[in-house]
């Protein structure tokens, strides 16, 4: 298989033809990798604070950041219909306040936000950027740029990073509900409901609500940070906004796939266990469409910037980009539902074309 251009990559026929067939087989419609992943990690979560007493904090607290980690991975692989084709369903299987900070449907609506693409990066439009528009830039405080340096570094995203996400998602939905806005004031109450079951579960066995935010929740969203850290870069082809991380396979299996990030963007509804594949087998081309925005691994990361800051601060350009959008063609497409449907994805290439 091989790209159509240097330059601009396309969903070519014999690819599409190739990814149609490996949807037929039988369990990757059934979703069974990612059913398995399921209870992979409920197991875990669950497990390890049954058994938290015999365990000890020492061992147990960083098991439980691990499988709390790898249910906010399985968060996001739910946004993206997965395991089911009913996305009520999905919802269910993603409700549980195991992070703590925020409600799933609040986590969903935000991030199917900022798979707009052409927005990708922008401050205005993408609600996961760390830019800066130069108006934010100028109207906030002087000690804004040491702030931005310290959270521009891998060690300081993971230790201020949550923090810093946590305060901005409070404020919005404080804004938000006593604007009326009664849909997010309903997605807090359930998320409150449930989070005094599972308060009262963890104390039950040991755990202290105290000890699980600060012990618990909050490394595992530091966590999920080393994956996000430079994970988008404002430049002005869209294809070439998502970074490839060729990291090593735990760190795959933690984050389900997500650091081959530019295929996720390109097909956001493509299932974990099938970005690799689909990397693999159109790598060079890849390569060729991130204009070299390749990394070898989340320890180069940690080599060139665990104290050095990346230059992510005032937005370089307008990230409107529509044009630039429809250039690179791919980045909208989904292959809308893989259990059952693949059949009409060829009418989804034509719309995404279209559009």
């Amino acid at each position: 298989m091989s790209a159509t251009s240097s330059h601009s990559y396309y969903l070519h026929g014999e690819q599409r033809a190739w990814i149609q067939q490996l949807a037929r087989q039988w369990h990757w419609r059934l979703e069974l990798p990612t059913w398995g992943m399921m209870v992979l990690v409920y197991g875990s979560w669950f497990g390890v604070v049954h058994y938290w007493q015999p365990l000890g904090p020492w061992l147990g607290t960083p098991l439980l950041i691990i499988a709390t980690t790898g249910y906010l991975s399985l968060q996001h692989e739910l946004i993206h219909g997965h395991p089911t084709r009913w996305p009520r369903l999905n919802h269910l299987l993603g409700l549980l306040p195991l992070a703590v900070w925020y409600p799933y449907g609040l986590y969903r609506d935000s991030h199917l936000q900022h798979h707009r693409d052409r927005h990708l990066t922008s401050p205005e439009d993408d609600p996961e950027s760390y830019y800066f528009s130069q108006t934010q830039w100028q109207r906030w405080p002087t000690w804004l740029p040491l702030l931005t340096k310290v959270r521009n570094t891998l060690i300081g995203r993971m230790a201020l990073g949550p923090a810093l996400d946590i305060a901005a998602t409070l404020i919005k939905a404080l804004k938000a509900i006593l604007t009326g806005e009664l849909r997010t004031l309903a997605m807090w109450l359930v998320h409150g409901a449930l989070l005094v079951p599972m308060f009262i579960w963890l104390q039950v066995h040991g755990l202290s609500a105290g000890f699980y935010l600060l012990a618990v929740s909050y490394p595992a969203l530091g966590l999920t940070k080393v994956r996000s850290f430079f994970e988008h870069r404002a430049v002005e082809a869209p294809q070439a906004r998502s970074v490839i991380n060729e990291a090593a396979w735990p760190w795959r299996l933690l984050f389900l796939n997500l650091n081959y990030h530019l295929v996720h963007h390109d097909l956001p509804g493509l299932p974990w266990y099938g970005l690799r594949k689909v990397y693999l087998a159109e790598q060079e081309a890849y390569r060729q469409r991130s204009q070299g925005f390749v990394v070898a691994g989340y320890g180069v990361w940690l080599a060139e910037y665990a104290f050095t800051p990346i230059a992510v601060e005032v937005h370089p350009f307008a990230a409107a980009d529509v044009a630039g959008d429809a250039q690179s063609g791919w980045s909208t497409i989904s292959l809308a539902r893989w259990a059952g449907a693949v059949q009409d994805f060829p009418t989804d290439l034509a719309k995404s074309r279209k559009t």
